[in-house]
């Protein structure tokens, strides 16, 4: 039988979206986050993966952003992974109309509830993280019927989903990981969306439209900066693009980046230290 291997990394300071950036670079089968944890995945047991995780984690020790880490190290057979990954996701109240469930919880919705259905398979986007619940909350905002959507760095496609519910007739999610491609279609067919959602493998510079009225990035910081043309050049004049993945501290930066792509500051939403910006394409 198959084994799996989880490495449970734990720093000081905790910002699980800039961590998990570096710790992709292992190459894991996925990273899973909780509270003041990334478990990163592994299909096989092999402990240089742990050796190559340190070797990491000292590196961005040196570089100052993070001050000390732990990790810890498990392996399991093929049908305990089963059993581990479905422990950790449950049903989600993000908003009171939103509610994001796995396939295996079972639940009713109160009338008027929107259920999305997303099996995350080690993709981001359970629904957990803050980020993302500011943005599916935003969306019920923003959202109106007949628009035509993009979601960048899109992951299990949770927030083009959610858009699309909400009354986009049309949308296009992308991520440069193929694991997020079969995930996000996937997630589109559970959610009966798979004709309206368009999803794909690759980056914004590969998006040839430029006519989307809304665009969305979950993304940290650091690669937002140098994607403001990219993202800015995409949406219509008078559309919006909602930014999240971001701290408070984070909030100047990308108003100063976005403001020299005619792009406008309008609203603004805040859970614990987290952020998510909505611009508005302004004429030139």
């Amino acid at each position: 039988m198959k084994n799996y291997t989880v490495i449970i990394v734990k720093t000081d300071p905790f910002e699980p979206e800039i961590l998990s950036s570096f710790l992709w670079d292992a190459e894991p089968s996925g990273i899973e986050e909780l509270d003041n944890s990334l478990k990163v995945f592994f299909e096989s047991n092999d402990q240089l993966k742990s050796e190559l995780i340190k070797k990491i984690l000292e590196e961005i020790k040196e570089d100052k952003i993070i001050s000390e880490y732990s990790i810890e190290s498990n392996t399991f057979e093929d049908q305990n992974w089963n059993e581990e990954w479905e422990k950790g996701i449950q049903v989600i109240q993000v908003t009171d109309k939103i509610v994001i469930k796995p396939t295996f919880r079972e639940y009713t919705p109160h009338p008027d509830e929107l259920v999305i259905t997303i099996d995350p398979k080690m993709s981001f986007g359970t629904g957990e993280h803050q980020t993302t619940k500011l943005i599916l909350a935003l969306l019920q905002k923003y959202v109106s019927h007949g628009i035509k959507i993009l979601d960048v760095g899109s992951g299990t496609a949770v927030l083009a989903i959610a858009a699309i519910k909400l009354g986009a007739s049309s949308g296009t999610a992308i991520d440069n990981d193929l694991w997020c491609l079969d995930n996000g279609k996937e997630n589109a067919v559970l959610n009966n969306v798979q004709e309206q959602l368009d999803v794909r493998l690759g980056e914004i510079k590969n998006i040839e439209e430029i006519d989307f009225d809304l665009v969305l990035a979950n993304i940290q910081r650091n690669i937002l900066i140098p994607l403001a043309g990219e993202i800015s050049s995409r949406v219509k004049v008078n559309g919006v693009i909602i930014l999240s993945g971001l701290l408070k501290d984070d909030e100047k930066s990308i108003v100063d980046e976005y403001t020299k792509y005619n792009c406008r500051l309008v609203d603004k939403s805040v859970m614990d230290e987290w952020i998510a910006l909505v611009f508005r394409k302004i004429e030139y």
